[in-house]
């Protein structure tokens, strides 16, 4: 059974220095849902509001998204992100923020997806991925988690929990440190380790990634873009590059993972080119296949 993917779908307005964009189509799990969909079919766990399109449904059809676990309130609005960012664009502020449906996500994993190998927790609060934990059935699933400094700040102790029943962590330098209260990424790693998972990744931002294990690590660079857009979603379209990557060839060993890790790059390096999805949404074969080989091969 292929990748199954927990996490918000948003509508979202995003200013950056090149423009504006109003009530496009975002979220954690969209975006790792349309990046991984170059590889596998992915299935969503998330909710919207009664107000998300038709055609955004359609969007996710055309990709192949498997839409049994999103689900739909009657009553609520669809999740709203607005933001804004600055100059350098490594630094953006948050303008407003709607709950909205995400005051109900209660997520309950369809019974045919509950023994997928491949899982991917999106951004959510620490609860939420423990809620979809307890639910899984395959005990050989390979686990991966995203998270942010809000959790660490906000969540700490459900936070941990998770932290220690994944395999894969997904967290950026400043967050890490943050977690081990440390100035050194090679020691908070160390010491995140002794939480339980058996790999982490550290993502860089425009310096790319870095895969460690206990025994070894792996440093990705990044694709250089010169022509960034919009980054919003870029940690997602990472994520959704690694893990349907791993997700299509059904083997996560550590070779495979820093090949995932390079795929993850490529996707992220599409996503930050366009506002929201719009570029991932239309990605040629041949250009990410380009990409990809000019970089890694």
């Amino acid at each position: 059974m292929g990748l199954l993917v927990v996490g918000t779908v948003a509508f979202d307005t995003i200013e950056t220095p090149t423009g504006k964009a109003s009530k496009i189509l975002g979220g954690a799990a969209t975006y790792t849902c349309i990046s991984s969909s170059y590889f596998t079919s992915p299935n969503i766990v998330s909710i919207v509001g009664y107000d998300f399109p038709g055609s955004h449904i359609e969007k996710f059809k055309e990709h192949n998204v498997n839409l049994l676990g999103l689900e739909k309130h009657e009553t609520e609005k669809t999740f709203f992100w607005e933001g804004k960012y600055r100059e350098d664009m490594n630094m953006r502020d948050t303008i407003d923020t709607q709950l909205n449906v995400l005051e109900h996500f209660n997520p309950k994993i369809p019974k045919d997806l509950l023994n997928s190998n491949y899982i991917m927790l999106g951004n959510v609060i620490p609860s939420v991925q423990l809620n979809v934990l307890s639910q899984l059935k395959n005990n050989n699933s390979l686990v991966a988690m995203d998270t942010m400094n809000l959790w660490i700040d906000n969540a700490y102790d459900d936070l941990i929990s998770v932290i220690s029943k994944v395999d894969i962590l997904m967290i950026n330098d400043q967050e890490i440190q943050q977690l081990q209260n440390v100035n050194d990424i090679q020691n908070a790693v160390e010491k995140t380790f002794f939480l339980g998972p058996s790999y982490i990744i550290v993502k860089l931002g425009s310096k790319g990634s870095i895969l460690f294990s206990k025994e070894d690590k792996f440093i990705c660079p990044a694709v250089t873009i010169n022509d960034v857009i919009d980054p919003t979603g870029a940690g997602d379209s990472f994520a959704g590059g690694f893990m349907g990557y791993l997700s299509s060839i059904q083997n996560h060993s550590f070779e495979n993972m820093k090949k995932a890790l390079c795929w993850g790059t490529v996707m992220a390096s599409f996503c930050v080119q366009g506002f929201g999805t719009e570029t991932i949404l239309n990605l040629e074969k041949d250009a990410y296949l380009n990409r990809f080989n000019e970089n890694f091969s």
